[in-house]
């Protein structure tokens, strides 16, 4: 099983990062150079506890779709989505909030295996767990600047 892990500083609250970081919207927009859509189930708005999105995307020249539901959920503190449906044979995305000095430290753990044994364990290091690693950055990314502007509108 592969694992990611991702620490990032985000100004302001850890209530303000927390809803940008299962803003249904903002994900679409912070991830529309695969053309990232949610398409059944929650497909706008705040996910919230039990709920699930189905996801269309092209990532690696390929079309795909995957079906998360939110597994554990504690406002602001963290939540978990878990696949239910997809490419991988299991993943685990979990979402950490820590308040820090007027700052958030956001922390992403993701977990993920994928399907066909040996095969997929080399196609994992050499394509997918770099995928997902500046994938789950370029979202932090997102998120950090995010909260910066709605730090500054205000202020």
């Amino acid at each position: 099983m592969a694992r990611i892990r991702l620490e990032t500083i985000v100004p302001g609250p850890p209530e303000q990062v927390f809803d940008l970081a299962r803003d249904i919207d903002f994900h679409q927009r912070s991830m529309s150079g695969s053309g990232e859509r949610a398409v059944a189930g929650r497909t706008s708005g705040l996910i919230g506890p039990g709920e699930s999105v189905t996801w269309r995307a092209t990532h690696l020249g390929l079309n795909w779709q995957l079906t998360s539901r939110i597994t554990s959920f504690d406002r602001p503190n963290s939540f978990v989505d878990d696949q239910q449906n997809g490419p991988f044979a299991s993943f685990r995305h979990a979402h950490r909030f820590e308040k820090v000095d007027g700052r958030t430290r956001m922390l992403d753990d993701w977990h993920h295996e994928l399907r066909y044994g040996l095969v997929g364990r080399i196609v994992d290091r050499v394509v997918v767990g770099r995928l997902m690693r500046r994938l789950l950055r370029a979202r932090a990314k997102a998120i950090a600047e995010a909260s910066a502007d709605l730090r500054a509108m205000n202020d």
